[in-house]
């Protein structure tokens, strides 16, 4: 009988065993699918934004009816081999299931009936020559784990902007605003990091949402300050604005930093968490194990959240602006509006309403390019 017991007792430990090893790797898949790199030829679209082409006509694409699709502003869309730029709705009376949107250009490829798209915010392909026909030369920063590839574009000014992507997007994405920055006569360093095309791979295949890669925007800090820079301004979008306000808040050459611009920046990673897992198709009881890979296998934190704002050369907060709105389904417009509240003497909260996470200037260019030239103005 105690043959039997002990046999039982046995069996049930290795059972026991299997199914804890199991949820492990359950949650780290999970965590894994959740924050792995974006693949550099397919931009980040919207959550639920897969649409099909209805049709085109000169100057016209009909695309299927949904939130995404009837988004003001102007966007681009990605199909498996071509990509194209759309500008403002020009019909809804067309049918019950369509929208009709002006086509501004065709990069690459052709717009196929029948095919199916993605929306995304990002606009241009390629480097600042060939997609706008801006003088950049291509440099390479020092990073903690290797170089990074970075476009510079000069500028006459001594504050530099160091422009950074964020989570599923490369550093294409913040092509959108290098004519704005270049007209106001900025150098523009942008950066590539961690687990983006030809720099190194972060550890474990997967981002950390600022918590890491903070240091590679420490180095581009660095490498601005190297060759000329006086004070710098960090513009960070998405898990990018994290980045930012870690790096203002630790790096040895903080007191250059004179200002920051956070477009819907990752404030609550856990919530960013929790959203991209559902934007990438994790089932919610896996979620949880996902959290506890993240702070067990991983060592992230979801919890550890970004510092708040940071203090200059002269113990000033630094001053900060964020463009974020509530229309934004992965870093959550509340913290945003949270943490300008706490902190009405240095941060401006410039609200942007029915915009999709990282696409606050794609919704309104012309406002946000005039709050942006106005907050910019006095840290020439």
């Amino acid at each position: 009988m105690r043959r039997h017991t002990k046999a039982a007792v046995a069996a049930t430990t290795l059972l026991g065993a299997g199914a804890a090893v199991a949820t492990v790797a359950a949650g780290r898949w999970a965590f894994g699918v959740t924050l792995g790199p974006a693949r550099a030829a397919r931009p980040a679209g919207f959550a639920g934004s897969r649409l099909a082409v209805h049709g085109t006509a000169a100057g016209q694409v009909t695309l299927t009816r949904s939130l995404d699709s009837l988004r003001p502003g102007t966007y681009g869309i990605t199909a498996r081999s071509a990509h194209a730029v759309i500008g403002p709705v020009l019909d809804v009376a067309s049918g019950p299931d369509s929208v009709v949107r002006r086509l501004e250009r065709v990069d690459h490829g052709a717009l196929v009936p029948g095919s199916a798209v993605a929306l995304t915010p990002q606009l241009h392909l390629g480097t600042p020559g060939t997609a706008l026909g801006i003088e950049h030369t291509d440099v390479t920063v020092p990073g903690e784990r290797g170089a990074l590839p970075a476009w510079f574009v000069p500028g006459s000014r001594e504050t530099w902007i160091i422009a950074l992507h964020g989570i599923g997007a490369t550093r294409e994405h913040p092509l959108n605003l290098l004519p704005f920055l270049h007209e106001q006569q900025f150098p523009v360093l942008i950066p590539g990091y961690r687990g983006d095309p030809g720099a190194p791979r972060p550890r474990d295949r997967v981002n950390r949402l600022g918590a890491t890669e903070w240091r590679d925007a420490d180095a581009a800090l660095r490498y601005a300050v190297r060759h000329g820079a006086r004070r710098v301004v960090l513009y960070g979008w998405s898990s990018g604005g994290a980045m930012a306000l870690r790096a203002a808040a630790r790096s040895a050459l903080r007191g250059r930093v004179v200002g920051l611009v956070l477009d819907s920046p990752v404030l609550d990673p856990a919530a960013t968490l929790r959203a991209l897992a559902a934007r990438r198709g994790i089932p919610g009881p896996l979620l949880p194990l996902a959290l506890g890979a993240a702070r067990g296998g991983w060592g992230f934190d979801a919890e550890d959240r970004p510092p708040e704002v940071p203090l200059g050369a002269g113990g000033a907060p630094v001053p900060v602006l964020i463009l974020h709105g509530p229309a934004d389904t992965v870093a959550p417009w509340r913290a945003s509006r949270e943490l300008a509240a706490r902190h009405p003497e240095s941060i401006v909260l410039h609200t942007i309403p029915d915009a999709e996470h990282a696409a606050m200037w794609n919704a309104s260019p012309a406002a946000y390019e005039e709050r942006l030239r106005r907050f910019l103005t006095p840290l020439m």
